[in-house]
């Protein structure tokens, strides 16, 4: 059972599926960062949204923790590097509120293009201005959207609906998927010269805050209304203020600013401007999908699984080609390291057959993670394995080939003077070692196992098996083979319990064996 501190407003159902897992779910709603210091002690998971801060110092005192959880999608919140470094994983809904926050940048659209808050306003305030408030059509205008994400997308779907001619800048979409979309891919100083709307969807970094400043400002098309549902910040406020009362921006619609929460902004004086306080993803259904999205990944991180939507890994999404590699390549990493007494300086992970088409990064990634968790005293994750091979000097490689031998797919760890290779087989997808440098072999792996290279001659089974059950040590499995020069022949076994370093030493001395290693993961 893990304490999930939670100090944040989440959706009971999110919150019960944690519960119903066995988990101590502790509610501490808006601690102080003082009280969040002493809180997070002990606490295994951190849920949180948009208002609690975690910092370099907060993560430095959690030392139980492994895995931070956002119910939202920015992380602006998160020292996410000092997460990383101190393996903790760091996880988020990132399609929990795309369809909300989609939906509150049209409804901004379509306030701004026809003045509804100001008219509504005006008509409760006793006065009927009809005159006032025209509005303009949607219909034939230029669309100019920042960030073709997820979110912008389903914004630029929805207003071609209205008929509006859809233009974008985004340096990650390539001009053919653009076209696929329907969208004309420009740079931004031709989408800010041609587009009578403009709405961001990009995420806040270094690089886009202030991306509207008075200098581009100037470079829109006069009469241009601006809407922002992404992110306080990308925006300079004071500079798009002085842009409308010039008469350059005829309007705009905001649901974030720079500072948060706020009733102060040079744009509230402004009757051009609709504003909203930051309700892009403040709908039951985003709410309830992020509550649930988070308890999902924290339990997956929780249970030591790989978390798709882990901010931190430096992996791609998991295919259903690899997902059931996982565990295959995470035991391997672990029995490699014991049968090669130590983590190599030069360590290779290589992918034959059908499973070298797919992305592989995760699946060594894996490999690290069994590697460096034999024996760490640190707790060792998907987040950090590849730090601490980085940090001891491993140099990692990784090669494919769509050619396998025997198997379907093949993965193989290779480095000092061993190697160590497996499959999945069946419907039930069994895991299978399929060699030990490059020895052929047959048997599922297991927490406790013994390589054993002797004389190819008669008892030599016996031998083995008789100072194992001296031990009270019992043989689960074993396969026998032959090595690939014909001298000598090969055992390996699978016990029930780790064999002790006494009996392996007698089996070392034993005439007629050659080598013994033991391989427990």
């Amino acid at each position: 059972m893990a304490r999930i501190l939670v100090t944040e407003e989440i959706a009971d159902t999110g919150l019960d599926r944690l519960r119903d897992a066995g988990h101590d779910v502790d509610v501490h709603l808006a601690p102080s960062p003082e009280q969040l210091l002493e809180l997070i002690k002990g606490a295994n998971a951190l849920i949180i949204r948009s208002a609690t801060q975690v910092t370099a110092e907060l993560l430095a005192g959690a030392e139980d923790l492994v895995v931070v959880g956002r119910a939202g999608i920015g992380l602006d919140n998160v020292d996410v590097d000092a997460a990383t470094h101190r393996g903790v994983m760091v996880v988020n809904a990132p399609e929990s509120n795309i369809l909300s926050a989609a939906e509150h940048t049209m409804a901004l659209l379509l306030s701004q293009a026809r003045n509804v808050p100001q008219a509504h306003a005006a008509l409760v305030a006793g006065r009927w201005e009809r005159s006032k408030w025209e509005g303009v059509e949607l219909a034939d205008k230029t669309l100019g959207v920042i960030g073709l994400g997820r979110i912008g997308r389903l914004v630029a779907q929805r207003a071609a609906g209205f008929g509006m001619r859809i233009i974008a800048h985004d340096p990650y979409v390539s001009a053919e998927r653009a076209r696929q979309l329907s969208i004309e891919v420009v740079e931004l100083d031709d989408l800010l010269a041609q587009a009578d709307f403009i709405t961001l969807h990009v995420a806040k970094t270094p690089e886009t805050m202030g991306l509207l400043n008075a200098d581009r400002l100037a470079k829109t098309k006069q009469g241009v209304r601006i809407i922002n549902v992404a992110r306080g910040g990308l925006i300079d406020e004071a500079a798009l203020a002085d842009a409308i009362r010039a008469g350059q921006v005829a309007g705009a619609a905001l649901d974030v600013f720079a500072a948060e929460p706020t009733t102060e902004s040079p744009l509230f004086d402004l009757p051009q401007v609709v504003v909203t306080p930051h309700l892009g993803a403040s709908t039951r259904e985003a709410q309830d999908k992020a509550g649930e999205t988070i308890a999902e990944m924290v339990g997956l991180a929780l249970d030591n699984d790989f978390v798709p939507y882990a901010v931190n890994v430096s992996a791609g999404e998991v295919s259903e080609t690899t997902k059931p590699f996982l565990a295959l390549a995470e035991r391997l990493g672990a029995l490699f390291v014991a049968l090669n007494e130590g983590v190599p300086q030069v360590l290779e992970v290589s992918f034959q057959g059908q499973i070298a088409d797919a992305d592989t990064r995760i699946l060594t990634v894996a490999a690290l993670k069994g590697v460096f968790s034999r024996g760490s005293a640190t707790p060792v994750s998907y987040v950090n394995a590849p730090l601490m091979a980085a940090d001891r000097g491993v140099e990692v490689r990784e090669s494919r080939s769509t050619t396998a031998v025997d198997y379907v797919s093949l993965l193989t760890i290779r480095g000092g003077h061993h190697s160590l290779a497996g499959t999945i087989v069946g419907l039930g997808g069994e895991q299978r070692l399929t060699r030990i440098d490059d020895n052929i072999v047959d048997i599922p792996p297991s927490l406790n196992m013994l390589y054993v290279r002797n004389d190819d001659k008669p008892g030599m089974i016996g031998k083995v098996g008789t100072i194992l059950g001296e031990a009270g040590v019992n043989i689960d499995d074993m396969d026998v083979g032959r090595d690939p020069s014909g001298e000598p022949s090969t055992m390996v076994v699978a016990t029930n319990r780790p064999i002790p370093p006494e009996v392996v030493e007698r089996l070392r001395g034993t005439a007629g064996i050659v080598s013994v290693h033991v391989m427990n993961s």
